[in-house]
């Protein structure tokens, strides 16, 4: 059986430069970041994964936890992680401390998969795809004052990439959100998904009115219409709301996402693998959400190792409630933003072609970091 002899968190950054910020209705960035895990056994195994967030932060609570993984089983995080719930709940769950757990359980996955010689996808219940389809996320705001013009800049390079769907920012006004969503559509044609990111910035009056405004634009969903914890409000919208609603990104621990199953407060549920718990929450809200029959579609917005995780999770997930025709298969965030870290970190990246990602068929993730990549990434 093998054990865990050390885990390791390297900090990774990309600034974008000057004059390149871009982001959503809440604010800009010019800097992507992660934590990239290094999880040590002594079968001579090393196991990768993502946690999301400010890595220092979750360094140092990588620095709390360590010891209660060290000459445990990889087999066994799950327990460990909970004992830690239990012995620190004063900590709560909505924090750094869960993005390092995901990270470890990533990690530990990897290794799992490697000492079996099979990938993560049928470690996790058996690889009933070999490519998933991914939907083209961007339609950014940024710096520039013409965000139409840039809009159409970030959509047209990718309209004959042959996504099957496109997701745009939107969420400063119900107003704004109308013209952005009708470009978009212009831009895209009519057989492509077209969704929508409010990251979380209107209350439900706000929202409803933005859903009534881009009715004609054909919309697919509407992501993160409110606040995470607005769990009344997401009640409400489940009753009101004329498209379906997508939500997940920012929650943590499966606590989080049995109330949102249990409540059915979302069409499309969006955990984030570096930030929900890994791999072991991702299944469990699968399962949960397959017995709901709801839909699910993963949050990806850091590196390529992350990416890969939800890759093998969709590449797992069955079909039901639906036989041999998916009206709308399940789909992986595939970020064209500028992040040279979703690509530049593997030796070899994931395999994209034709609005797909192909699911590496090596041993755990089937990815390999590349060690000048990644010391030219790190950052202390």
């Amino acid at each position: 059986m093998a054990r865990i002899t050390d885990i390791r968190l390297v900090a990774v950054q990309h600034h974008l430069g000057a004059g390149m910020a871009y982001g959503m209705a809440r604010g800009l960035t010019a800097l992507r970041g992660a934590g990239i895990v290094l999880l040590e056994t002594d079968a001579g195994v090393q196991g990768i994964g993502e946690a999301w967030g400010p890595s220092t932060v979750a360094r140092a609570y990588l620095d709390l936890i360590r010891p209660y993984f060290i000459d445990t089983s990889v087999f066994g995080v799950r327990a460990v992680a909970q004992g830690i719930f239990a012995k620190h709940y004063h900590f709560g769950t909505q924090n750094q401390m869960i993005a390092a757990l995901s990270g470890i359980d990533i990690a530990a996955h990897d290794a799992m998969g490697k000492l079996f010689g099979v990938p993560v996808s049928d470690l996790i219940g058996g690889r009933q795809r070999d490519r998933v389809p991914v939907y083209c996320s961007g339609g950014y705001f940024t710096e520039q004052d013409d965000h139409l013009a840039a809009l159409s800049r970030q959509l047209e390079p990718h309209v004959e990439s042959g996504f099957p769907a496109f997701k745009i920012k939107l969420g400063r006004r119900p107003d704004e959100d109308a013209v952005r969503a009708r470009l978009a559509r212009s831009i895209i044609g009519d057989r492509a998904l077209l969704t929508v990111d409010v990251n979380g910035n209107y209350t439900v009056d706000a929202a409803l009115e933005s859903m009534r405004r881009m009715a004609d634009a054909d919309v697919h969903w509407v992501e993160e219409p409110l606040a995470p914890q607005d769990w009344s409000g997401y009640a409400d919208l489940a009753r009101r709301a004329p498209i379906p609603v997508a939500t997940g990104e920012a929650l943590y621990t499966l606590f989080d996402f049995r109330r949102l199953i249990d409540g059915r407060l979302a069409a499309i549920l969006q955990p984030d693998l570096a930030l929900c718990g890994g791999l072991d929450v991702a299944r469990t809200v699968g399962i949960l959400a397959g017995a709901e029959h709801l839909r699910v579609s993963p949050h990806c917005w850091g590196t390529g190792v992350g990416l890969a995780a939800a890759v093998h999770w969709v590449a797992s997930l069955p079909t039901y409630p639906h036989g041999a025709n998916v009206p709308y298969p399940a789909l992986v965030e595939y970020d064209v933003g500028a992040n040279p870290l979703r690509d530049e970190l593997f030796v070899e990246p994931l395999r994209f072609e034709n609005g797909h990602l192909h699911v590496p068929t090596g041993p755990g993730l089937g990815v390999t970091l590349n060690p000048e990549a990644l010391k030219r990434f790190a950052v202390d």
